[in-house]
């Protein structure tokens, strides 16, 4: 049985390849965040300790299987991830040699958008 092509079935058909590549796109941002985060030299601060980027992403990672619902969007992960502890309330920082201290989630937005611009003129 042959079904005719009608437009609701075209924009299904659209939408629904438009969603994959949003989640694909998504998924490579994060990938790729955690992987500057992971070979940075940068100290990751958390509650007043020093992280190595290794293990910043491990306690990232954690949070983002634990908040994974909530997470739609590259800057969500950013948000419920590795922005502040949602005990105490106070913000991640990194600590660069030769830098100004920076919120995390300054420092994983100014990446992204790093990323995204590459992206974009790569295509």
């Amino acid at each position: 049985m042959v079904f005719p092509l009608n437009f609701r079935n075209v924009l299904f058909v659209v939408l629904s390849l438009f969603s994959l590549n949003v989640v694909a796109s998504t998924q490579d941002e994060i990938d790729h965040l955690l992987n500057f985060v992971a070979s940075t030299d940068c100290k990751y601060e958390r509650n007043g300790t020093l992280h190595s980027g290794a293990e910043a992403v491990e306690h990232i990672n954690n949070k983002y299987d634990y908040y994974s619902d909530d997470i739609t969007s590259t800057e969500d992960f950013i948000e419920y991830s590795a922005t502040k502890s949602k005990m105490s309330g106070k913000y991640y920082k990194i600590h660069c040699k030769g830098a100004p201290v920076i919120k995390s989630q300054d420092w994983l937005l100014t990446e992204l958008q790093a990323y995204r611009f590459l992206q974009v003129t790569d295509e």
